[in-house]
């Protein structure tokens, strides 16, 4: 009698790699208010009063840039400047 073919051994199961969290370059609208606490109903309203970040438009989509919020963040602790 023949006996059964062994199973190859399993090659012990590798951890997952720790993915670090990229860096984001761009927010959208809803990220921006997210990060912010504010409503997306507030954005909306300091954009038509130009209180608002700046944006650019990346195809269909608006995205406000790093430096853009961080200009934004600057002008409102600093209102006068």
């Amino acid at each position: 009698m023949k006996k059964p073919a062994s199973k190859p051994a399993r090659k012990p199961a590798r951890k997952p790699a720790t993915a670090q969290p990229l860096e984001k370059f761009a927010f959208s609208i809803r990220e921006f208010c997210e990060a912010h606490s504010i409503s997306i109903a507030m954005f909306y309203l300091m954009q038509q009063r130009g209180e608002g970040p700046a944006t650019m438009q990346v195809g269909t989509h608006q995205r406000i840039s790093r430096e853009a919020a961080e200009r934004w963040r600057r002008q409102r602790e600093n209102p006068a400047t």
